[in-house]
């Protein structure tokens, strides 16, 4: 962190704040009128207001952000079966560009000497070479390795200063802090902390992955509750399924968990992060827990990959240890089996989790198409029997589901829907995102048509209180309503917690462009964090991106990239005491400004060679090999200054 930034901290009180949205948002004569029309002419339509003498008019401006990058950032293993055209044929991709987003290509440099892992850290116990160094493939001549090694990043490795030892051993980026040249040997703090142990959470191991492969865990569960389910919903109702599936209900080897049975979620006031794609990653998630998040959710994973041990959707499983309890998985998939064998797997092998999601809101087209995502929304029957697997499969570990309001604007589907999911009892929680598919981020959320929602839920347990099934409703736990969508100040939390029945907030742009909202929340009141606090949270992230990734090349790297895609987000926060006018909004996007010193300004840049400038503050210089490319159709541009 510079050490010539010097700032002192501004916090806009409450009493400030009212006064400046009373002298902006009052009631108006028509002189006001007037004078606020002539004077909303100093912006664009969708421009934060900021003060005429932070503005730059001279500078290079991007074009318009598009947020649903957000939602389709990641890329795809080729539609999982070689894919499907526009017209919904298949088609056959071929080569590494298969699937979204394969214009950004994220390329990581090769080590010439590629060492054995067994010398890497002589005394990790777990990695031996059982080949010998004359017949393993990788190198053991580690002064070889050293000699060819880029020079190390000055001060002190991050990760060896906090758990006393470094998994990267003589690949750390920072090796000159914890190796003894003369000794050649690895130094170690008493008490380290082994990289099995520094806090993380569902890891299992490769030969657990290889027995999924090939179809050796026995997921008894879910294949019983897949033939049921197969069977009884044939041409059947779902109330016809419920009068026949409690009849039947003593004849169960097994028989499931109640609802009331089920471990409960505690989501009342509690302040949740959204399942995000990409920056939703373990250490984003961790550095929002230490910002007051309540609950986090890993991101998306896809079903089918999972039962077949697939190494980069059991890495989305991952959580780290302040994350649980409170940490959710989301899934996807558009059928039964799918999810069932999924839920069950990920109970038996990756525990730590404290409710299964089903994703119903996704928008992307490759997973629309397949029925997946907001494509459930469509079917909700297809929903229902994927939820009651879900409920089968998943023990004592609730289950609850993230839809959007419907798929097209003109018809929305989520209260019809609500309605047929409450009287299943499969889901402990209902979250419900104010747009459409069609609609994307092309508008503001109806917050009027989630809150709807919530009076649904919440009058469907008053009128069903005292009737004949009274015994059936005992079983029932009242199901939280989440509402999501555009909130960015403490003002909308306020505002979208006011409707009835609104049980909590998901937020997720918002905590992406302003990390230390919920710190806004619990304040109650505008933080006008300086540049250097706000350097700082972009501090600890690396941090933690370290001890997740690693300290040797690859890790810096992949740590550099997603800081980069975190910094694609933050550098959006307009400070408040640069402001003409409160509250800020989230659809609104900064013009070209300056700041009130060099940081504020360099943490605005829209450039995105400014962010990697930003991560070689702490990572260290990017190496030739290093590449991003941002995925904001605005910032595909080159700086001409």
């Amino acid at each position: 962190m510079p050490s010539e930034v010097q700032e002192s901290d501004r916090k806009r009180t409450n009493e400030e704040v009212e006064k400046i949205t009373d002298d902006n948002h009052g009631p108006e004569t028509k002189k006001q009128k007037s004078e606020v029309k002539e004077s909303k002419d100093s912006w664009k339509k969708g421009e934060a207001p900021i003060k005429e003498e932070y503005r730059v008019h001279d500078s290079y401006v991007g074009g318009e952000i598009d947020d649903d990058d957000l939602e389709a950032s990641r890329t795809f293993r080729g539609d999982e079966e070689n894919g499907n055209n526009k017209k919904g044929k298949r088609v056959k991709r071929k080569g590494k560009n298969r699937g979204q987003n394969h214009n950004r290509r994220l390329i990581q440099a090769r080590e010439r000497i590629k060492l054995c892992a067994s010398v890497v850290d002589p005394e990790d116990e777990i990695h031996t070479c059982h080949y010998g160094a004359d017949n393993c493939k990788f190198s053991h001549d580690v002064d070889a390795y050293l000699k060819e090694k880029p020079a190390d990043n000055p001060g002190m490795c991050p990760v060896w200063e906090e758990n006393g030892y470094c998994p990267a051993g003589v690949k750390c980026r920072w090796l000159g802090s914890h190796y003894d040249k003369e000794k050649k040997k690895l130094v170690y703090k008493d008490g380290y902390v082994r990289k099995e142990e520094m806090g993380e959470l569902n890891w299992i191991s490769g030969s657990q992955k290889h027995t999924l492969q090939k179809r050796k865990v026995p997921l008894t569960k879910s294949d019983d509750i897949t033939k049921w389910i197969d069977e009884i919903y044939r041409g059947k109702s779902p109330e016809e399924v419920r009068k026949e599936e409690q009849e039947h209900a003593a004849t169960y080897i097994e028989p499931p968990f109640r609802p009331c049975e089920k471990k409960d979620l505690h989501l009342k006031g509690k302040k949740i992060v959204a399942p995000l794609t990409t920056v939703g990653n373990l250490p984003f998630r961790r550095l929002m827990r230490t910002l007051g998040a309540d609950v986090t959710y890993s991101e998306m994973a896809l079903c089918l990959p999972l039962i077949q041990g697939s190494k980069s959707e059991w890495a989305l499983m991952k959580a780290h240890q302040s994350e649980y309890p409170g940490f959710g998985v989301q899934l996807a998939a558009s059928k039964h089996w799918q999810t069932s064998k999924a839920v069950e797997a990920i109970a038996k092998l990756a525990p730590n989790v404290s409710e299964f999601n089903l994703n119903c809101g996704c928008p992307i087209d490759l997973l629309f198409r397949k029925g997946e995502g907001s494509g459930l929304m469509d079917n909700p029957n297809r929903m229902l029997r994927i939820l009651k697997g879900m409920n089968y499969c998943s023990g004592d570990i609730p289950v609850t589901v993230k839809m959007r309001m419907g798929v097209r604007d003109e018809k929305p589907l989520a209260k019809q829907i609500v309605e047929k999911l409450l009287p299943e009892g499969d889901v402990a929680a209902i979250t419900i995102h104010g747009r459409s598919r069609k609609q994307r981020y092309t508008r503001l959320a109806n917050w009027d048509y989630v809150g709807e929602t919530a009076s649904v839920v919440k009058g469907w347990y008053e009128e069903n209180e005292d009737t004949q099934a009274s015994k059936e409703k005992a079983e029932l736990r009242p199901v939280y309503v989440v509402g999501n969508g555009d909130c960015y100040t403490y003002e909308d939390y306020n505002k979208d917690m006011s409707y009835p029945g609104m049980d909590a907030v998901m937020i997720g742009r918002g905590a992406l462009i302003k990390p230390w909202i919920f710190e806004e929340i619990d304040s109650q009141q505008y933080l006008d964090k300086t540049a250097s606090e706000r350097l700082s949270i972009i501090e600890q992230y690396s941090k933690f991106a370290l001890d997740h990734w690693g300290s040797d090349e690859f890790g810096v790297n992949t740590a550099r990239r997603y800081m980069c895609e975190f910094l694609s987000f933050t550098y959006r926060y307009v400070p408040v005491g640069l402001l003409e006018r409160l509250p800020p909004k989230l659809n609104q996007r900064p013009p070209p400004y300056r700041g009130r010193n060099e940081l504020e300004t360099l943490l605005a840049s829209p450039d995105y060679k400014d962010w990697i400038k930003i991560t070689e503050m702490f990572l260290g210089k990017a190496g030739d090999g290093f590449s991003f490319i941002p995925k904001h159709k605005s910032n595909s541009y080159e700086n001409p200054n």
